[in-house]
């Protein structure tokens, strides 16, 4: 544990005492968040294992930065804010483009080569080089975007920080996720994936392999797999109800890469596209 992590857990263990007048106690949180922000650290990142490892004291770090700052009022041309927090800057600098209408919160991380369309991104979250965050996509707080992903138009990546220990959505290198699709509570999607659009993906989503039947997990989409949402028959004492599960329908090589058209065809003939 390092002396800024051990500053971070010392004020966490009396976060009730704090007040924005802590002027001290504000300087080291936003010491934690400005690493966060310039992407030398991350909230959470992928283990030896392939679990994810969630780094808990910048999660608390986040959630003392919103006790310990007031609220304040800009401008940006026509527009009014009033938060806790300002929007990144220098995005020229950090060579990522950001289309009108997109805005990222301080304390999240835009790698070289992200371009963000009218969209949002919230604290905490890390978008890896490359990424396109689409028209009206949303980046929860501490989502962890690899790079070269595509988050399609309307995607909703959910966001989580309470509590600290929680795990978040994790969508992994090169993955294409489709419009409106619902990525949350920790859900993750393997590296080189495609979600068909409308896709809901969460812990308790099952996710079935559509050759076999067999349940691959809830809430986990296999690396390099194309899948789509459906319904299974479930019986229950008032009837029978079709509940929702991802259905994996192909199984991609390693490093294959998408073919958008022969994706839509593949998807379409099943109902959805990319």
């Amino acid at each position: 544990m390092g002396p800024l992590q051990e500053r971070i857990e010392e004020l966490w263990s009396r976060v009730g005492e704090l007040s924005p007048e802590d002027v001290e106690a504000a300087e080291t949180v936003t010491e934690a968040v400005d690493l966060l922000d310039r992407g030398v650290v991350r909230v959470a990142e992928t283990g030896p294992d392939g679990s994810t490892v969630v780094h808990e004291w910048l999660k608390k770090a986040i959630l003392l930065l919103f006790r310990l700052r007031e609220l304040e009022t800009t401008e940006a041309g026509p527009f009014e804010f009033v938060d806790k927090l300002p929007l990144k800057r220098d995005f020229a600098r950090a060579r990522v483009r950001v289309v009108p209408g997109a805005s990222a919160r301080w304390g999240s991380y835009l790698a070289p080569g992200v371009v963000l369309m009218p969209s949002y991104v919230n604290i905490g979250a890390r978008v890896g080089e490359e990424t396109m965050v689409d028209t009206w996509a949303t980046v929860g707080s501490c989502a962890q975007i690899g790079a070269r992903v595509h988050l399609s138009g309307g995607v909703g990546i959910g966001g989580v920080l309470e509590p600290p220990n929680a795990q978040p959505v994790v969508v992994e290198d090169t993955a294409l996720i489709g419009s409106r699709c619902m990525i949350t509570q920790g859900a993750r999607v393997g590296r080189g994936a495609v979600i068909g659009e409308g896709t809901i993906l969460n812990p308790s989503i099952p996710v079935v392999d559509a050759e076999s039947g067999e349940e691959l997990g809830r809430g986990v989409v296999p690396p390099w797999s194309v899948a789509v949402s459906a319904a299974r028959r479930r019986v229950f004492s008032g009837g029978e109800f079709f509940l929702p599960c991802v259905l994996v329908i192909r199984r991609l090589e390693e490093g294959e890469r998408h073919d958008k058209a022969q994706l839509n065809a593949l998807l379409r003939a099943h109902g959805v596209s990319a």
